[in-house]
Order: C-alpha cells, then structure tokens, then sequence
C-alpha cells in the first residue's frame, strides 16, 4: 500500500480549497437563487468525486480501506440530513434572502471543515490513548439513538430548534428585530449554522469511529459528506415532507453504529464478548436502513396527498 504521507494530507486540502475556489469565484460570483437542477447536478458531481476518490483508495492503498472510506461517508452524508431541515428552519425563521443561502453555506462548509479536522484529529488521538473511549462513544450513540427514536419523527419546528432556544437566551435583542425587513446580521446566521453543525457533529464523528480510526480515512470521508451537505439542501429543502421518518432512520442507524462500537473487539475483551461486525455488513444495513425510510416516506406523503385532493 501506498503510505500516507503529510503530502497527500496537503495535497487533499489543496485540491478542496481549489474546488471551493471555483465554485464560489467562477460558477457562484454572484449572488442568486440556486435552483433545483443545478443543486442536483452539484450534488451528483460531489457524489462522484467522492467515488472516484474511493476508487483511488482502493487502488494505491487497499479495497478494505476503501469500503472504509464508503461507508463512513454514507454515515456523515445520512447524518447530515437531519442538520439540512435544523438549516431550513434558521433561515426561513430569521428570513435569509434566497440569494444569499448559498453564500452562507459555503462560508459554513469551509468552517464546518476546519472545526471537524481539529475534532477527529483529537478524537482519533484519544483513542489511540485510552482505548476504553470507545465504549463510552458506543453507549453516547445508542442513547442519543434510543432518545431519538421515541421523540417525534417530525422536522424540527422553530420552537424546538436548538439554535433559535440558543439565539433567544443570549441573543434575544436579535429576535426582536424580527418584526417588519429588519435583517439579521450575515455573521450571526453563520454563526448559528456553525453551532448546529458542531452540535451534528457530536453524534456522527463518533459514529464513524465505529468503522474505522484511521485519520485521513476519518477526514477524507467527512470531508466529501460536508462538500455535498451544501448542494443536497437545495434538493430537499423544499421537500421536507417526503422525509418524515428520517429522524427514525437516523435513530435506527446510530443504535446500530452504537452497538458496533461497543460489541467490537478493541483488545483487552473476553473472547466471548467480541462480535465483529463487518465494514461491508455495515455499509448495506446503513443503507438499507434509509433507504427504507425514505421509500416509506415518499409513499405515505403521495397517499396523503391522493386523500386531500
């Protein structure tokens, strides 16, 4: 295999920051209203990208550590779903201009990058250090997995919103220039889809530890799920209620993600005690698990739908 060398670290970020270069400088120069077909088309190209960056790995390093890399990003992109309808519901609230979204979720990609490295370079540490870490991720995720599954399945409304609860304890005096076109500080929004995201990230950094510790696998697959975060929003903002039982698909996959981690052998266990679940087993019940979700949303939204005309 191929060493990973502080090189291809650079080289990686260059070539993100090279990609974010182009989008916002040449095809985003101005600001305007995304539409549906071309947020789909970024989000295929994003998808590709990704899928050629796996063949890539397994080609110079190895087909397992490929398939690692896979099925840590279907993890990030899968939970960064639910971090789209918490983005909708900040912009629709505190009334961000359409125009302006795509400028706030670049500046907001580029941060979530730089707060995500500086956590799984930390995390992957602590781990290598006190390998018990694990287990108590393990049980984190299966908590936050099981609280999930029993609150509602909805979207987040305004009322419940982290970020608004968040906004009105420290920073009520913004909330009260919400009357009439009183406009919201740029910085402000930012900063708010920042804190989401570090919130988000608490449970799905975790959950990817369950695949794998490797740093640059970690980084690279959390970096391609942040980049297509962007582009998907525009695909499923307007199409919220076709997911109404994502909240319980997200549920479902970090109980299972959760109990992985803490079944998996980490070296000092009975032998008794250890199930080893396989990366690719991983990889298609993550799949099928929301897979399944969203058919079943798409079909009771359409039943609805056929009922109320």
């Amino acid at each position: 295999m191929t060493e990973i060398t502080p090189w291809h670290w650079i080289g990686f970020i260059l070539c993100i920051l090279f990609f974010l270069a182009l989008d916002l400088g040449v095809f985003h120069r101005r600001a305007r209203v995304v539409k549906f077909k071309e947020a789909l088309a970024w989000s295929a190209l994003w998808f590709s990208l990704a899928m050629l960056f796996a063949g890539l790995m397994a080609y110079w390093r190895s087909h397992a550590e490929a398939v690692e890399f896979v099925t840590g990003y279907v993890i990030e992109y899968s939970l960064s779903l639910d971090n789209i309808f918490v983005i909708a519901v900040i912009f629709s609230y505190f009334q961000v201009a359409p125009e302006a979204r795509h400028k706030l979720l670049f500046w907001g990609v580029l941060g979530a990058l730089i707060m995500r490295g500086a956590m799984i370079l930390a995390g992957v540490g602590l781990i290598q250090r006190f390998g018990w870490i694990l287990y108590l991720l393990g049980a984190f995720l299966v908590f936050t997995g099981s609280k999930m599954f029993f609150s509602s399945g909805k979207p987040e409304d305004s009322e419940n919103n982290i970020a608004i609860r968040f906004t009105k304890k420290f920073f009520p005096k913004f909330l009260a220039n919400q009357s009439g076109k009183a406009a919201v500080p740029f910085i402000f929004v930012l900063f708010l889809i920042e804190f989401t995201d570090l919130i988000f990230a608490l449970d799905s950094i975790p959950a990817i530890f369950a695949v794998t510790t490797k740093p640059f696998v970690v980084f690279t697959s959390n970096v391609f799920a942040i980049l297509g975060l962007r582009s998907l929003y525009f695909v499923l903002a307007e199409a919220i209620d076709y997911f109404r039982y994502l909240k319980t698909g997200l549920a479902a996959v970090l109980i299972f993600v959760g109990v992985k981690m803490l079944l998996s052998p980490h070296g000092r266990e009975p032998q008794w005690f250890q199930v080893e679940i396989s990366t690719l087993i991983s990889l298609l019940v993550i799949a099928g698990i929301f897979l399944t979700c969203i058919i079943l949303s798409v079909i009771v939204a359409r039943h609805e739908k056929k009922l109320n005309r």
